[in-house]
C-alpha cells in the first residue's frame, strides 16, 4: 500500500516555481518582524547566519537590521548550498535608484555552512518531510548554534476548512502540524532545549475577492485530496457568495503562527559494549569539557 502523503510534491514544485517571481507576502514580513523581536532573548550575537528560503520568507531585512555586521547566506528551494549576501557600504547612485537597483549582490557561500543562527520564516508548513528538513538544519548549524523558525499551526484557516467541508469541496489545504509535534520532531532530529509558542492573527478583507487574492500570495492548495480538476467560473462565483455569506461582507480568517527555537548540542557518543571514536572527536570532546569546567 502506498504511504499517504501530506503534501502533493508536484503541486508544491509548481508553487515554489511561481513564488520565485512574486514578492514576499505582507503576512510573512509581519511574522518576520515579530520573530526578529524574539532574537533579543539570545544574548550571543551570531556572525554567520543562514536565512532558509529567504525570498518568500521576507525576513532578510529584519536580520540585517538586527545583525548588521553578520555574514548572511540565503537558501532557496532547490538549492544545495547557501548563497552569501553581501551589501556594499556605499550608497547607490541616483541612476541605480531610478532603475530600482541596490548595491546588494550574491556570491556562492563556502560549504559546509556552519551557521551560528539558522532562520526559517514561514516555510516549514509547506514541506512534506519535516523531519528530513530539520536534519538539514541541524547539519548546517555549528555546535551551540541556534535555530529560529515560524510556520502555520493547525488553527490556520479553520473558517475556510469549515466552509469547504460544508460544501463537500475536498481539502482546502494541506494539514498543518501542531506545535507539540514540532517540538518532539526537533528533539528527535537532535536539537536541544526546544521552546515553542504561538499566537493567532486575525485578518479581514473588504471583499471575498480581496481575501482570495491574499491567499494566493501565501500559497496554493497542495493537499493530495484536493479537488482533482479545474474549477469553473460558476464555482468561483459560488465560492465568493459562500465566503461573504458564511464569513460576512468583510470576511475574516484566522492564522495560527507557531514560533520555535532550539540549540544544536555537542555530539553525543552512543554507549555500547564496545564504542569506537576517532582521535579528533575525542580531542574535541576533551577541549569542550575542559572549557566548561574551567573557572
Amino acid at each position: 500500500m502506498t504511504k499517504p502523503t501530506r503534501v502533493d510534491p508536484h503541486a508544491l514544485l509548481r508553487w515554489q516555481t511561481l513564488q520565485r517571481l512574486a514578492p514576499a507576502p505582507w503576512l510573512h514580513q509581519e511574522v518576520a518582524r515579530r520573530m526578529a523581536e524574539r532574537l533579543s532573548w539570545i544574548k550571543r550575537e551570531p556572525q554567520h547566519i543562514i536565512d532558509w528560503w529567504s525570498h518568500h520568507g521576507g525576513g532578510l531585512e529584519a536580520l540585517q537590521r538586527q545583525y548588521p555586521r553578520a555574514h548572511i547566506a540565503t537558501m532557496e528551494p532547490g538549492q544545495r548550498e547557501p548563497t552569501a549576501v553581501s551589501t556594499s557600504a556605499a550608497a547607490p547612485s541616483w541612476w541605480s535608484r531610478m532603475r530600482g537597483k541596490t548595491t546588494s549582490a550574491t556570491t556562492p557561500a563556502n560549504p559546509p555552512a556552519q551557521a551560528e543562527l539558522l532562520w526559517s520564516n514561514m516555510g516549514l508548513h509547506g514541506v512534506e518531510d519535516g523531519p528530513a528538513l530539520m536534519q538539514r538544519w541541524l547539519d548546517a548549524l555549528a555546535v551551540d548554534g541556534f535555530l529560529m523558525f515560524s510556520c502555520f499551526g493547525p488553527d490556520t484557516l479553520r473558517e475556510l476548512r469549515a466552509l469547504y467541508a460544508t460544501q463537500g469541496w475536498g481539502e482546502a489545504h494541506s494539514p498543518f502540524i501542531d506545535m507539540h509535534d514540532l517540538g518532539d520532531a526537533l528533539v528527535h532530529a537532535g536539537f536541544a532545549d526546544p521552546v515553542m509558542d504561538m499566537e493567532v492573527i486575525s485578518l479581514s478583507w473588504p471583499s471575498a475577492q480581496a481575501l482570495l487574492t491574499e491567499l494566493r500570495g501565501l500559497g496554493r492548495n497542495t493537499a493530495p485530496l484536493r479537488f482533482n480538476g479545474l474549477r469553473t467560473p460558476r464555482w468561483q462565483a459560488r465560492l465568493d457568495a459562500e465566503l461573504e455569506q458564511q464569513l460576512g461582507p468583510k470576511p475574516k480568517l484566522s492564522f495560527e503562527i507557531i514560533y520555535g527555537h532550539a540549540f544544536k548540542p555537542e555530539p553525543r557518543v552512543k554507549v555500547q559494549s564496545e564504542t569506537t571514536i576517532t582521535l579528533d572527536t575525542f580531542r574535541g570532546m576533551t577541549r569542550n569539557t575542559t572549557r566548561k569546567n574551567s573557572p
